[in-house]
Formats: C-alpha cells, structure tokens, sequence
C-alpha cells in the first residue's frame, strides 16, 4: 500500500508540474522546443499559428513572449522533446504497470546493433562491431589501447529496463546515435561518422565524454552568471542608497524652504516660497523618475537572465544525453546572455538638492534652488599660540548637542570650548582630581547626553559640557594575550551610545557598555594614526596611515570593505573621519604638503564620489554639527564648511 501511495503521489507531481502542456494544459502530445527551450504539444503551437496573420513567418512563446521564426519545414521540423515524452510514458506505466519483457540479446557496446566480426578493446574492456571499432580507434582518448580479435564471441548483455530507448539518426533510421561531433556540434551515427566526418578536423567524441564538457561548460557559464547577479545587486544597492538619499535631500530642503518663510511672513513671501517648493518638488521627480527607470531597466534585465537561467537548469536535470547534446548550440547561445548583462548606475551627486537662503530677503526672492552639492568654508578661527583660542595641534573636535565646538590640543594637553560662530569660551586644563588631568589626549567623541569622552594614553575619560571631570574607564583591562601595554587612538559613539575605541598598540577596536563594560573586541590592523567613526548601519570606520587605506568592519569584525585612499591613481595618506547621517563617508586626505590637503567624499559601500574642499593646511580630525555643517581641525586652526 506503501508503494502504491508513493507511485500516486509521484505520479500527480509529475503529471501536474512536467508533463501538462502550458496551453492545453494536458500531457503533451508530440511536444516541441523552442529558441527559449520552452516546450509545447505541436497541436497547441499550430493553433496558436492558425490564428495570427498568415503572413507572419514568426511565432511568439506563449510563456516568456520571445519571438523566434518558423522552420521552412513547418513546425513539424521543431526538435522533438524526447525526455518529455519519456515521462508522460513513464506517468503511464505508474498509473497502470505493464509487464516489461526484454529479452537479452547480442549487442554491440558501442551502438547497441548486433554483433557481426568482433573485436575487443582490452583497455576497455568493451566489445565493438567493426563500424564502431573503426570510430573508437579515432577517438583521441583511446588511441593508444590495445585491440584484439574476438571473432565469433557474443556477448549476451540484457538491456536496462529503465534505461532512455537510444535515438536513431535521421539520415540512417537503421542506425542508433552514439558519437558527438564537436565541431558540427550534431549527434551522428556510426555511418555519418565514417562518411560525413572523416575529416582531420572533425573532433568525434563518445556521448559520456561529450556529455561531461557539455555540462561544465554550462556550469562555468552559470558562475558567471553568478558574477553578474552579484553586479547586478551591487548596482541596485547603490541606486537604493541613492534614492534614499536623494528623499531625505529633497525633505531637508522643503523644510529649509519653509523655515525662511517663516521668517518673513508676507504674501509675495508665500508665493515665491511656494514657487520654490514646487521648483523643488518637480527636481526630485523628475530625478526620481530616472532613478525608477535606471532600476526598472536594470530588474527587466535580470529578470530574463533569470527566465533563461531557470529553463537550462531545468534542462540540464531533466533531458537526457542526447536531447542535451541535440540543444547544445541553443543552450549555449542562449547562455551568452551573461555577456550582455551591462547594468546602468546613477550619478550619487544627483541625490542632492538643497536651498540656499538670500541674507536680504526681497518681495519675491527668498534664495535659490541647489542642484549641485558644494562646500565654503562658513566659519574659521584659531591660530598657533599658546594663548586663549590659540593651538599648537588642534589633533580633533567634537560638536554638543547645542552647536559648542570642543577642540582637542594634543601638544598643551588641554580641551577648549567655542561657540557655533567660533567664539571662545573656556579652557580645561588641569581641572579637578589628579585622575581628570590630560596626558596623552588625542581623539574626542560626544555622547547623546553631551558627554565629552576623550583617548588619553591608556585611558578613555569623561567629562561633562563644562569640561568637569567625571570619570575614566581602561579598556585594556581586557588583556590581549602577550601584551600589556596600550595606546589609545581613534573614539567613537553611535547612536545608542555604544563606545567604539581603537587601541594602536594592541591591534584591536573595542566596544563598550557606557559605563566602560566590555562588549566586544575586534582585532585588525591599526596604525599609530588611527581615526575612528561609526555610521548609522552598525558599521566601524577608521583610516589606516601607514597602508594609505580606509577600512569598514560591522560590529562583529566582519570586513566590509578596505579600499585604497587615492587621488588619480596615486595612493595617499589619510588621517581623520566622519559620518553624515546619510551614511556617507568623509576623509582628511594628506596631498604631500601644507596647503595642498584634501577632504573626500565616499559612499556607503566605499565607492568615492568626488572632492569636498581642496588646499587646506593641514586637515586631522573632523565632525558633524547637528545642523550637517563639518568641523575639521587643522593644526592651528578650526574651520567649519557649509555644504551649499
């Protein structure tokens, strides 16, 4: 009962899933396949034909809607599906079994016919009539192997019940297909092979041979198939980003838009506000319009490559050798369309768009409209000096919540608090205990609540808005195995207050509770020079010195990138970095001199998008403002760029 259960169940998978033809939806009757390796019953495919213009010399696949053109012959010349007709033989014999008599018989090994005068590979150890030991001599993998008479020997071998019925040639129907010639690519006969394909340059092969090449050409096909998938996601990820991006540009800007309007509440006011906004609006369409289309083209892409992808497989599990063999040319070609995978990407800078607002505000005239992203320096103050507002290395700065910028100085060891504008307001030098005094200080970071977390040689201390000692908290206190001393560099905090630290002497990044409790340590490599950001995706940001890289790692130490910092083709050194809320990344790049300095920017993924600000002195340590301005410490200044 078991076995009749399985054989039903069997039966309707098959019978429902394989073998019902798509149009009529019953068992194939005489099936054909198309160009697109889609089969039909022949019946179907000439209603289908009956019934478009008679003029037509093409027909349409009723399934994936590609054209391909009719034989001279008529359909009838399509190739027959041999292996569907084999299961729809194969239902019927489950749904009634039918007693299976074959008879053992003689047989040559090579095409199954007869035997007539025998001889016998050794190598082998397989019989052949004279027809096929003539071809097996030619073959190049057997050349070499020793034949010997066996006249008068038969070889009673019973044929395998399951076993596909072997095709016979069209041009001898006595003679069974059983070599591959590879360069007519056609399944030939033992006569075709001795009459046809005689010639030096004619590449015979046995069907398992030929079978096996076939097959790995196809899986060699298909994983780079698999290189363009993974374009292909790439690609649409970044596209993905762009769109966000490019939403929360145009939200930004409708909210600056109306914010200026508050301002002056007039009626010309409004209208020029509302002209603006619609100015705005229609930007962001119509770029978002060619992002959708960009995209929609790059899924129609790949949703054929798919289509083509999933009907070989198909094929290759369930055709037999010959039919495989038969549809090699049109596999393959149908294949190639890997090679025109090309997926189209979108500039990033399209993403932006902004407002900039007019100081004198006119009747009719609030600002103007940027489509293009831009950066001036909006504010600059400090000089070298040992003074109030004066640096010997400004090395970092950090912003609080309420626009006070905190410079750190490395070489006075003090902290120094500005406004917004770059006003000074006070210094915290030795302040407090014994324990709140700077030694080493070289990396700041702020947290939610405005708390001021600095690196200062083993130590990571805490301070609040007024530069007051709170406490301190020693991430070494985790011991690397071999090593005990450390050297704390780069700091950073996430949004939930998560505490990344890079340690240079230990090779490690470690992330901490607030309170200083351990969360995880990530070992990579550091340089002395290391500078430490943390995006809004859980991913870890720091600059590499020494290597001239910038590296990405999430949470868990998994690289996601590590990408040279390079200026056309040049690799250079690079030293702070920052995170917008966007998630793209900015760098302090050194060019070979004072003054000659960049800042760049780079995607999410690392891909770089272009230059924020050239000829600076020295740029070191950077940060956002909560209004997106970017502080950038340089030495013995402090300047703030405004994106326009």
């Amino acid at each position: 009962m078991a076995e009749a259960a399985l054989h039903t169940e069997t039966t309707c998978k098959i019978r429902h899933v394989h073998i019902e033809c798509p149009v009529c939806l019953s068992r194939f009757t005489d099936s054909k396949i198309l160009d697109c390796l889609h089969s039909f019953c022949l019946q179907c495919l000439q209603e289908l034909i009956d019934k478009q213009d008679p003029k037509t010399d093409l027909i349409v696949c009723p399934i994936c809607k590609k054209e391909m053109s009719i034989p001279d012959g008529g359909l009838s010349d399509l190739l027959s599906c041999f292996f569907l007709s084999s299961l729809v033989d194969d239902v019927i014999n489950l749904e009634g079994p039918k007693e299976d008599i074959n008879p053992p018989v003689s047989t040559c090994e090579g095409c199954d016919e007869g035997l007539e005068a025998v001889s016998r590979c050794v190598d082998c150890e397989v019989n052949y009539c004279k027809t096929c030991l003539t071809i097996h001599a030619k073959l190049k993998s057997h050349r070499h192997h020793q034949i010997v008479n066996a006249v008068g020997s038969s070889i009673e071998r019973p044929k395998d019940k399951n076993k596909t019925e072997t095709p016979k040639c069209r041009k001898h129907t006595d003679q069974k297909l059983c070599f591959y010639c590879d360069t007519c690519e056609l399944l030939v006969c033992p006569k075709c092979a001795v009459l046809d394909h005689r010639a030096s340059n004619h590449n015979l092969s046995e069907i398992d041979y030929s079978i096996r090449c076939y097959r790995r050409a196809v899986d060699e096909t298909l994983q780079k198939f698999d290189e363009c998938r993974k374009q292909f996601q790439k690609v649409d990820d970044s596209i993905k980003h762009s769109q966000q991006r490019l939403q929360l540009m145009v939200d930004q800007a409708l909210l600056d838009i109306v914010s200026k309007e508050e301002e002056e509440i007039t009626i010309k006011i409004r209208n020029a506000s509302r002209l603006l906004q619609e100015r705005v609006t229609q930007i962001g369409q119509e770029r978002g319009m060619v992002f959708e289309s960009i995209q929609s083209s790059n899924h129609d892409k790949m949703s054929r490559a798919e289509q083509i992808v999933a009907s070989v497989n198909d094929l290759m599990q369930h055709a037999d050798n010959f039919e495989l063999l038969d549809l090699k040319p049109k596999v393959m070609h149908n294949l190639d369309i890997h090679k025109e995978l090309q997926f189209q990407t979108v500039q990033h800078s399209k993403s932006f768009i902004g407002f900039k607002g007019h100081d004198i505000v006119t009747d009719a005239d609030l600002g103007e409209i940027l489509e293009e992203e831009k950066w001036e320096v909006k504010t600059e103050f400090g000089k070298c000096g040992g003074g109030e507002g004066e640096f010997k290395l400004a090395r970092d700065v950090a912003c609080f919540s309420n626009g006070d910028i905190v410079v750190v100085d490395s070489t006075r060891c003090l902290l120094s608090t500005f406004t917004s504008k770059g006003s000074y307001q006070s210094t915290g030098v030795q302040s407090g205990t014994e324990d709140g005094k700077l030694k080493q200080p070289f990396n700041v970071a702020v947290t939610s609540d405005d708390l001021l977390l600095v690196t200062d040689g083993q130590d990571v201390k805490v301070y609040d808005r007024e530069l007051r000692y709170i406490r301190q908290f020693r991430p070494s206190q985790n011991q690397v195995e071999g090593q005990s001393e450390s050297l704390l560099r780069g700091i950073a905090v996430d949004k939930k207050d998560r505490i990344a630290v890079a340690d240079c002497k230990r090779k490690v990044i470690s992330l901490h509770n607030m309170d200083g409790s351990i969360l995880s340590t990530i070992h990579h490599d550091i340089s002395n020079y290391c500078q430490l950001s943390v995006s809004s995706k859980e991913r870890l940001i720091f600059t590499n010195y020494d290597e001239m890289k910038l590296v990405m790692v999430d949470f868990m130490g998994n690289e996601v990138f590590n990408i040279s910092t390079s200026i056309d083709g040049k690799p250079l050194r690079s030293f702070g970095v920052c995170c917008d809320d966007d998630g793209d990344i900015y760098v302090s790049v050194y060019c070979g001199g004072y003054g000659t300095n960049e800042i760049n920017h780079y995607d999410a993924s690392g891909e770089h998008i272009g230059c924020v600000a050239r000829g600076l002195y020295c740029p070191l340590g950077m940060t956002f403002t909560p209004t997106g301005d970017l502080i950038v410490a340089e030495r013995y200044s402090v300047k703030v760029l405004h994106r326009l």
